[in-house]
């Protein structure tokens, strides 16, 4: 069996976890996982009845695999999600040369056709 990854974390052996201990794990604000709760679907912590939220421990190994793709990885929002699906290619667009290379070249395409129009 294989161990964990460099980048995860131990997570105390709890049921669930307040968004102070998340943030704490995770080593990001509270906002950014209010926000990640947005963006990832995923992410959906129960409420408790006075509304605070309740993480499992699912949730915050989720967590720690979000920020390693954004923070160390660098993907965008939109590639993390589709990492996460499994829908995308293992490295960002900006560490593959052609495909940076080509998402340069169409923009200015794009950025010519407006001069053209504005001529």
């Amino acid at each position: 069996m294989q161990g964990p990854e460099p980048w995860q974390k131990a997570i105390p052996d709890k049921l669930y976890f307040r968004i102070g201990e998340v943030a704490a794990i995770a080593g990001v604000p509270s906002y950014v996982l209010r926000f990640w709760e947005s963006e990832f679907p995923a992410i959906r912590p129960k409420r408790t009845q006075a509304g605070q939220r309740r993480y499992r421990k699912a949730d915050v190994e989720l967590i720690l695999t979000i920020k390693h793709l954004l923070h160390e990885k660098r993907f965008t929002i939109q590639g993390a999600r589709q990492r996460l699906r499994g829908h995308s290619d293992p490295e960002p667009a900006a560490d593959r040369p052609q495909g940076l290379l080509s998402e340069i070249q169409e923009e200015l395409r794009h950025i010519r056709e407006l001069i053209d129009t504005l001529s």
